[in-house]
């Protein structure tokens, strides 16, 4: 035991200070009064505009481009024939909803040409209505099957 130090102390438990960083001008004086060791970076925003180059502009313009277009809507003629066949068979949009199995702002949005065209909505309506509504001749009468 004569080789112990008395001098040094060992305390378990304490933690290393670690270094503080101040955002006001207050306390980075006040630890330069009390004299402390005091160092000062510039934080430096990866995403600066005032650095981006030509390259950049060219790319954010390609990005622009490539943009999706929105998908086609029904054309108007398609609506019209929708329209007429029903009147022609008096039935209302909500009668035609309810026998195609779809909600009345269905059949509303389809008689606008508000509506991205749906091949098994149309062919329910065709079936419904009797009258073509997809490829050529839209708005003709649909003929029975043929009796041989």
């Amino acid at each position: 035991m004569s080789n112990t130090d008395w001098d040094t102390k060992l305390v378990i438990g304490s933690k290393a200070k670690a270094p503080k960083v101040t955002r006001n001008a207050s306390d980075l004086n006040g630890a330069r009064r009390a004299g402390a060791v005091v160092a000062t970076d510039k934080k430096v925003v990866a995403g600066n505009k005032a650095h981006q180059g030509p390259d950049h502009q060219r790319i954010a313009k390609l990005d622009r481009e490539n943009e999706v277009a929105p998908p086609p809507k029904v054309a108007p003629s398609v609506g019209k024939a929708i329209q007429t066949a029903r009147m022609e068979k008096q039935i209302t949009q909500k009668d035609l909803a309810q026998k195609v199995n779809e909600k009345p702002s269905v059949i509303q949005d389809y008689e606008s040409g508000k509506a991205i065209p749906n091949p098994q909505i149309l062919s329910k309506f065709e079936r419904i209505l009797g009258v073509k509504l997809r490829g050529a001749d839209i708005g003709k009468k649909l003929e029975g099957p043929k009796k041989s």
